[in-house]
């Protein structure tokens, strides 16, 4: 399924608290909460504040940013990823009986509404998995390298 996008440029990052800024706004037809994806189709973020000529982006390892994730190809593997600050990411919520495992590619569910269904997400870094906790978590490498975008697109419609 084809979204609606409009293009927008980062003007802006300030990186220890996890926010961008692009130059689209109001004017543009932008709207809180709307994804923000790379051209590739990677998850950035989601618009979080919108003026007139510019928006504020809260990406998705930001600590108030949660979403529903599963694993590519294992459509009833899902979690529900965390931003922890830093760019660092935690898929929390996972059935201990699930296999996971470092390298697994995590997409999003569209579960939520937040976020329309397979976005790439990230990649499974680390697994971790006690007995006393009822789920298992694993750590994610975030797949956008926020210091090399400049580009961005924003889902208008899903």
């Amino acid at each position: 399924k084809d979204f609606k996008l409009a293009f927008a440029q980062i003007i802006s990052k300030d990186i220890s608290q996890d926010f961008i800024l692009i130059d689209k706004g109001k004017q543009d037809g932008i709207l809180k909460d709307m994804p923000v994806i790379t051209e590739q189709k990677v998850l950035i973020g989601k618009i979080s504040e919108v003026y007139d000529k510019f928006s504020k982006v809260m990406l998705i390892s930001h600590k108030q940013s949660s979403f529903d994730a599963k694993i590519l190809n294992q459509d009833e593997c899902s979690g529900v990823i965390k931003g922890l600050g830093n760019f660092n990411l935690l898929l929390d919520l996972i059935p201990l009986e699930k296999e996971v495992s470092p390298g697994n590619i995590i997409i999003t569910s569209c579960l939520s509404g937040i976020f329309p269904d397979n976005l790439l997400v990230g990649e499974i870094k680390k697994v971790k998995k006690t007995d006393l906790e009822s789920f298992q978590q694993a750590d994610i490498e975030p797949i956008f390298d926020i210091s090399k975008s400049r580009n961005v697109f924003i889902i208008i419609e899903f």
